[in-house]
């Protein structure tokens, strides 16, 4: 096992883009454990937007990032220590850990998984957090239903691929936009969307929006913020819902941007727009858990990743993601 465990700490606060100086990589040891403690050998663990606004000095749904402090992930490990007769050696846990290569739990909050045919890294994608929140956004904020269009913002991203393949699923007409001619190309072809453009290279965003939902937009699945959240709102139809679960847009700017304009529209259209968070609905996270197993089985979801190797380029990986250099979901294998 040896004595070394690396580590990545929050080295400085970001002013707006996160750069590689706000990381650093240190040494340390790897962590004795007490009564009902365990030993988590990590394997696979994710970088996601929401890791961004825990950068910053600011009261949250969840508590920011120390200086000098290891950051925090979802993270799939091995338990290799145990003295918590909730875990034993070999379980395979998941939960929330630290950027690192060996993690002493009191077990709180992980969950142990059954290793089988889908690899393991799935548990922080498709069968983890994002999976979870494209299918409660749709299903318990948006309640959308066959027939209907779905607008999806950064659709080729770790949420948005599951909230088009999961509308689809539903019956749903789904447009998406991303950020490359590849990515608009793996949404049509390979995920199924009905449409999907580049908003790099449009124009106008909100003209290209009608175009290709001209009968308006009954759900907006909204992951950006910004310009493309205004271009959706004007093309929403009356009694349009609005599932607000990020606002990427916004996350590496060092003020925050006005709010849409024209939100009237929101009066005049009766529409409903609804923040939420993927820890709302314990119950509901499990039967997507349930569902998307056997989706994905039968081949109508399929998850696409980006796998960086290695600890030391975490920092690396999670400000590509940032800037959607990844394809997919992002993880960084450890061990």
């Amino acid at each position: 096992m040896g004595e070394i465990n690396q580590q990545i700490i929050l080295n400085s606060r970001p002013e707006g883009w996160v750069m590689p100086e706000n990381f650093k990589r240190v040494s340390g040891k790897i962590p004795d454990i007490g009564a009902g403690e365990i030993l988590v050998r990590n394997l696979f663990m994710s970088v996601d937007p929401y890791m961004r606004s825990r950068m910053n000095d600011a009261k949250s749904y969840v508590p920011p990032f120390q200086i000098g402090a290891v950051l925090e992930a979802g993270v799939v490990g091995e338990v290799i220590q145990s003295q918590n007769p909730k875990f034993k050696e070999g379980d395979v846990v998941v939960g929330m850990l630290g950027w690192e290569n060996y993690s002493k739990s009191n077990g709180e909050g992980l969950l142990s998984v059954e290793r089988g045919e889908l690899p393991l890294s799935y548990y922080l994608g498709v069968l983890g957090m994002p999976g979870m929140t494209a299918y409660a956004g749709l299903v318990d904020i948006a309640n959308a239903k066959a027939g209907e269009v779905v607008f999806v913002s950064a659709a080729s991203g770790a949420v948005g691929s599951v909230v088009g393949q999961i509308a689809k699923i539903m019956g749903c007409e789904v447009v998406g936009c991303a950020g490359s001619d590849d990515k608009v190309d793996f949404l049509i072809n390979d995920l199924g969307f009905d449409r999907a453009f580049n908003y790099k290279t449009c124009g106008s965003i909100a003209k290209t929006i009608a175009k290709l939902c001209p009968k308006g937009i009954d759900v907006n699945f909204e992951n950006v913020g910004g310009e493309i959240m205004e271009a959706v709102l004007w093309n929403m139809r009356d009694f349009g819902r609005m599932a607000i679960c990020g606002m990427i847009a916004d996350y590496n700017k060092a003020e925050m941007s006005p709010g849409p304009r024209g939100m009237g529209i929101i009066i005049q259209r009766r529409l409903k727009l609804q923040g939420f968070i993927v820890f709302d609905n314990p119950a509901r996270n499990m039967e997507y858990i349930q569902k998307a197993k056997i989706w994905l089985q039968e081949g109508k979801l399929k998850y696409h990743e980006t796998v960086a190797d290695g600890l030391e380029n975490a920092p690396t990986a999670f400000i590509g993601m940032l800037k959607g250099e990844n394809f997919g979901k992002q993880i960084v294998k450890i061990a």
